[in-house]
């Protein structure tokens, strides 16, 4: 079917006039299904055969914004509920199970979707049997899908088949070829709205005459169109649509069990209102047994049986599930187990104790989200799907602020403060998304251990690093008190007792063996961090041909050699309270290991890594033998400081051996030995530069993996 014409890209007219003018998008050109290289073992010939005419759908907003685009999911009927955007990058086959988006059609912001296609459902997880390991339920939840650009073909080794099949076998209306980044934005400034997947009427049949009646100017501007009602998923109980039906017990393997005092395995009732597998696998690996219960399921009658209380995540609105509330109410003044909840599961929990809860203007949904730990002032990056908050202005007075969301303040984490009982708006279990925060499993088993082993169920649930962050908030008031008495001039920040007003950077340098371009952009960096804390910033640089040295970058800029001699005689000329020896390279990091005992005579105290850290990294030997204590496998190795210590070293290890020379730039002097001969030439060259060479096993033809 063509695409309607249009004469501009405006949505709805914003005139005074009553009448809604409205513009239908049409596809963007530039979106068309992806095929790459021996994707899916297809021939060119095979793809080519294999592709058609996708049918012309459209996308209908509440505001009056009409976009067409391509399907290439079910066409079975159009669909209605309310449109939200995602901003992950992958994981698109754990988003589309996740119950949360029960009842939404899912925009994923991300361009290109589809290219890895879809695991198996027939793979079952190893430690729960019955649930698929790819999975968090048992089917799609999303009402439609919508992406910018779709692969047809994919590429990945557990893939079994593409998106598109998938979403058909489920018959999950989607579309490609959509202004996804257009909808963000009219989402993010309008809000959440509902929407409508519409498809032609030869393909899907007639309109519903009751749609016609709701919504005539869909109909008049679609008249081709299969018209549906509105549907507001929130205005019902979508956590009754998902929940179990029955109660299921999942227990761990007998090695792995969690043993109560008592010998018998410690178990925690799970209240599913909505409940991901990943869920139940972070349970049942740390050894407990997990009764899971359906969402109404009077679960205070299990509270001689359980020894916690878990809340899961879920769809809609938190107040439609008020059965729910009242028994979590109960068992809050019950104190007899610690209890912890996530998602739809904190809001229950801020209602049960007392507090409110709104929706919010577009939700928080994606797997980059920062939340700051309010205890610890840790910032930890998140996995969310939300789209209703706890008002943290109506918490009652003995349940506090645990995580608050760093983009737009809102609140992400409650505990009691008298009570084992805590609550996080994100999702700890991830999938997908960052693990980061997958410890709160391992704290809430830990409280509830320790309430079975003292057999009493108080105090407050005790989260890692709160007494440490608490003592260092504590020491710098003590210090602003101390400097605020006899110092008018309370710019910069306090470090270790002491203002920091003036700064000195150790610059990039020549782009040369360690002074590389990288380093500039993390000294710039710096310089632009420590400007906005009111810091006066020194910098030393040789080379003009750097973004360090632009012009009202740093405060001064000194363009003279790193060298311990220059940075001295700045040092004694501008009086800095402090220096960065770890923005410059391998030559900044050894200007600090050598002048690490004038620092303090010339006034000036270390910032970021301490020098004792720089000099365990860079020595070989010190760093085989941290790691070791640690318990990091490392390759068997030896420090040698003469070439006679290197042979006898490699006749210990045996070869072929990797040689590294210690404190080097950019590796210098280093490389790989199959023999006496070619390690004595390696060690000469070594020891031309460095006082040290580490012999190590070599590692050529393993795999290697990069952390950031």
């Amino acid at each position: 079917m063509p695409a309607v014409p249009i004469a501009t890209n405006a949505q709805v007219s914003r005139a005074s006039s009553p009448v809604l003018v409205t513009t239908i998008v049409p596809p963007c050109t530039a979106a068309v299904p992806s095929y790459g290289p021996n994707c899916a073992a297809k021939t060119p010939d095979e793809i080519v055969a294999a592709s058609h005419t996708p049918t012309m759908a459209a996308l209908v907003l509440k505001d009056g914004s009409i976009l067409q685009g391509h399907s290439f999911g079910a066409e079975t009927k159009s669909i209605s509920g309310e449109c939200v955007f995602q901003t992950g990058m992958v994981g698109y086959p754990e988003s589309l199970t996740d119950p949360s988006y029960r009842g939404q059609i899912l925009v994923l912001t991300y361009p290109l979707v589809g290219n890895y296609g879809v695991p198996s459902h027939d793979e079952m997880d190893s430690l729960l049997k019955d649930l698929p390991v790819y999975f968090e339920s048992n089917q799609i939840h999303v009402a439609g899908l919508v992406v910018g650009q779709a692969s047809a073909e994919f590429s990945h080794h557990l893939a079994a088949s593409s998106l598109g099949d998938w979403l058909k076998s489920e018959g999950i209306p989607a579309l490609y070829g959509v202004d996804t980044r257009a909808i963000t934005k009219r989402i993010r400034e309008e809000g959440v709205m509902l929407g409508k997947i519409l498809f032609p009427t030869s393909v899907v049949g007639p309109s519903d005459a009751q749609a016609a009646v709701d919504d005539p100017e869909t109909s008049a501007l679609l008249p081709g169109y299969q018209n549906v009602a509105w549907v507001d998923p929130n205005a019902t109980n979508l956590v009754a649509e998902v929940s179990c039906k029955e109660p299921k017990l999942y227990t761990p393997a007998p090695e792995t069990a969690l043993k109560r005092p008592d010998g018998r395995t410690v178990r925690i009732v799970a209240v599913d209102i909505g409940m991901k597998y990943n869920q139940i696998r972070c349970f049942v690996k740390r050894g407990v047994e997990l009764m899971i219960v359906p969402w109404d399921y009077d679960f205070l009658s299990l509270a001689d049986e359980m020894d916690g209380l878990f809340l899961s995540n879920g769809p809609g609105d938190p107040t439609t599930i008020t059965s729910t509330i009242d028994r979590v109410r109960a068992a809050l003044a019950l104190k007899k187990f610690p209890i912890f909840g996530i998602c739809l599961g904190h809001q229950v929990f801020a209602l049960a104790s007392g507090a409110q809860t709104e929706k919010m203007k577009y939700g928080n949904r994606g797997q980059n989200i920062p939340c700051t730990d309010m205890l610890t002032s840790r910032c930890y990056i998140t996995s969310q799907n939300h789209g209703y908050a706890v008002k943290a202005n109506t918490l009652p007075a003995n349940v506090k602020e645990l995580f608050v969301n760093a983009n737009d303040g809102s609140n992400e984490g409650i505990y009691h403060t008298e009570l084992p009982y805590f609550s996080v708006q994100f999702h700890p279990e991830s999938n997908p998304g960052p693990r980061d925060t997958e410890v709160l499993f391992d704290i809430f088993l830990s409280t509830v251990q320790r309430c079975l082993t003292s057999g009493k169920v108080e105090g407050p649930v005790e989260f890692p690093g709160t007494e440490a962050a608490q003592a260092r908030r504590e020491q710098r008031e003590q210090w602003e008190r101390e400097l605020s008495s006899d110092d008018s001039d309370n710019s910069g920040r306090i470090v270790n007792g002491r203002r920091i007003r003036k700064v000195l950077v150790l610059g990039s340098g020549g782009l040369s063996i360690g002074q590389a371009g990288e380093f500039d952009y993390s000294g710039s960096q710096a310089i632009k961090a420590l400007k906005e804390e009111g810091i006066y910033t020194v910098l030393i640089n040789p080379n003009i041909a750097t973004i360090q040295t632009s012009k009202g970058l740093a405060d001064k800029c000194y363009f003279l050699p790193v060298t311990p001699e220059c940075v001295r005689k700045v040092i004694l000329h501008e009086r800095p309270d402090g220096i960065y020896c770890t923005f410059g390279g391998q030559t900044a990091l050894n200007i600090g290991v050598k002048l690490r005992e004038e620092f303090a005579g010339l006034g000036v105290q270390v910032l970021g890594t301490p020098i004792e850290t720089i000099m365990v990294t860079e020595d070989r030997e010190l760093f085989a033998t941290a790691m070791s204590e640690i318990n990091e496998k490392c390759a068997k190795s030896h420090a040698a400081n003469s070439i006679e210590e290197a042979i006898v070293a490699a006749n210990d290890i045996g070869y072929p051996l990797i040689i590294r020379a210690a404190y080097a730039l950019g590796g210098l002097g280093s490389g790989f030995a199959s023999n006496e001969e070619e390690l004595v030439a390696l060690c000469r060259k070594a020891f031309a530069a460095s006082p040290q060479v580490l012999v190590e096993r070599s590692m050529k033809g393993w795999k290697e993996i990069e952390y950031e």
